[in-house]
């Protein structure tokens, strides 16, 4: 029955377009856009890292002034509570 119908017997032809850039000059196009990106990545992580372990440096104790702290004698600590 649905081979007498004249609509379902058209025959559907898959002749694409040629494009206008082929595929491979797209991929190696895009290849150097990529590559650039993922070094510069590198670059700016390890200068990050870098910056992080100097600011980390200004924190340390090594490089602070030794400060004179009063030793105080658990009698001193109860008359200061009174």
């Amino acid at each position: 029955m649905s081979s007498s119908n004249p609509i379902q017997q058209t025959t559907r032809t898959d002749q694409t377009s040629p494009a206008l850039i082929p595929a491979d000059l797209l991929v190696s196009l895009a290849a150097g856009p990529i590559l650039l990106g993922v070094c510069s990545m590198q670059a700016v992580s390890s200068s990050l890292e870098s910056l992080g372990i100097a600011s980390e440096e200004v924190f340390r104790g090594d490089r602070l002034p030794i400060l004179p702290f009063p030793e105080s004698t658990p009698e001193e600590l109860e008359d200061s509570k009174t």
